[in-house]
């Protein structure tokens, strides 16, 4: 059968790149890359280093207002898809891209699967809760990352074809930590030792467009008695230096432009603690055994706070000192919480099942077995 995957930023270009591996020993795949994310070291070198197929159609939509931006996907997906006539549509975790490639998928009839289905932070003011919501609510079949998620979309009248995987983000570096460990030469070029670092990133509407949380992360960041690598996205470095901050920033915190995948894992890998306001990268540090400290008030991966590896602090300075020169977390609370790095094996042969398609080559593990709710 015919699948066509809608991807369009860096955490979907990681989840896809082991999914596809699975689905196409069985299935054709047509992949569609919407071009959310469009410069080169937030885009193309994750192709390159996770081997990923070129993407059949590229749609250059770029940036713009979240409507904007979600509308042309929405037409240009629509367009696509009448095009190819695939038998499904498969989305990932919650960016415009997700929520068009479901909508595009429901209003034309065609069979559409979420993976990632279930987070919730409960805070509607972020628009990734908005495309969660929305995409779960208009797919055919939910691919859910923990028990937590199931738990969600059953308080949400959610029960038909709800799937319990494991997440295909622990596939992903369980398949790469190893390779990025002998390939990857970041900490040499960064001068660099495990454990004497913090990583940062930040990339939140919430953070970058008020300078007032901005400023108060930043005065954090250079008021911490550390070296903090942070690895800037290309709207937070314009945002910094829009609001006077960029230059401001002492000799402490180190920025460096986006980094591919494989030098990513190993940065975050050896840091001793990781700052972010990025859901992906709270549940990669978790998954590492990294302590995080959440530039956020609440979190969709509520499971990383519950075994007290990730704490959350928003942008309030003195909570940020306070937590980043405390906090210890205990190694007994670190559970499997994520899966057994076989996710994507179970997605492909769900969707085989679902579809009446021959029993993939690889059996699905016993652990995290698949789960419909009725």
């Amino acid at each position: 059968m015919k699948i066509a995957s809608v991807v369009g930023v860096r955490p979907q270009f990681v989840k896809a790149s082991v999914v596809s591996r699975e689905l196409r020993k069985n299935n054709e795949e047509c992949l569609i890359h919407t071009g959310q994310h469009y410069d080169y070291e937030m885009n193309k070198i994750f192709f390159e280093e996770l081997c990923i197929p070129e993407p059949n159609y590229y749609l250059g939509v770029g940036s713009g207002s979240h409507g904007q931006q979600t509308g042309e996907m929405l037409k240009k997906l629509e367009e696509v898809l009448m095009i190819e006539k695939p038998d499904l549509v498969l989305t990932y975790g919650d960016t415009n891209s997700t929520l068009a490639g479901a909508l595009a998928a429901a209003k034309l009839g065609i069979k559409n699967a979420h993976v990632e289905s279930g987070l919730r932070s409960f805070d509607r003011s972020m628009p990734e809760e908005i495309n969660r919501i929305l995409t779960d609510h208009c797919s055919d079949i939910l691919f859910c990352p923990t028990q937590n998620a199931v738990d969600n979309l059953g308080e949400e009248g959610i029960t038909k074809n709800v799937y319990l995987t494991g997440d295909v983000m622990v596939d992903s570096l369980l398949l790469n930590k190893e390779i990025a460990e002998t390939q990857s030469s970041i900490l040499n070029e960064l001068n660099l030792k495990d454990k004497d670092y913090l990583v940062a990133t930040i990339h939140r509407a919430n953070n970058t467009d008020n300078i007032e949380n901005l400023k108060n992360i930043i005065e954090a960041f250079q008021e911490l008695n550390e070296k903090i690598i942070f690895p800037v996205h290309p709207r937070t470095e314009k945002l910094l230096k829009n609001y006077g901050l960029y230059d401001s920033l002492s000799s402490s915190v180190t920025l460096i432009k986006p980094l591919g995948f494989l030098d990513f894992i190993k940065l975050m890998n050896h840091a001793k603690m990781i700052l972010t306001d990025s859901g992906g990268v709270q549940k990669e540090a978790y998954i590492l055994k990294v302590p995080c400290v959440t530039l956020r008030e609440n979190t969709e991966w509520t499971e990383t706070v519950k075994d007290g590896w990730n704490v959350l602090v928003g942008s309030n300075k003195e909570k940020i000192l306070e937590v980043v020169n405390e906090f210890t977390p205990s190694i007994q609370e670190h559970q499997n919480r994520f899966g057994d790095g076989s996710a994507s094996s179970r997605i492909a042969a769900t969707i085989n099942a679902l579809f009446d398609l021959p029993e993939t080559s690889t059996k699905m593990p016993p652990v995290f077995p698949i789960r419909q709710l009725d």
